[in-house]
């Protein structure tokens, strides 16, 4: 069963990279950075391999086997 979260921001928007260590998800941000390389993540449904990449709230997030993440704003 994947999970469904949504993950709170501060800021207007928040990079890719940044974003994934918050989901907890993986242990740090070397291994953000390979996973991002490697395997990419969907965004919106599209495949992005950019940890640079700008997420604003109501973007998802579906890590593959994981689940989805969305970006709200506090």
């Amino acid at each position: 069963m994947n999970r469904y979260e949504e993950i709170a921001i501060s800021t207007d928007f928040i990079p890719l990279g940044q974003f994934m260590k918050m989901m907890n998800v993986l242990d740090s941000g070397g291994m953000v950075k390979a996973y991002l390389q490697d395997i990419g993540v969907l965004v919106n449904d599209e495949r992005v391999y950019q940890r640079g990449k700008k997420l604003y709230p109501g973007d998802s997030v579906t890590v593959d086997d994981i689940g989805t993440f969305v970006v709200s704003k506090e």
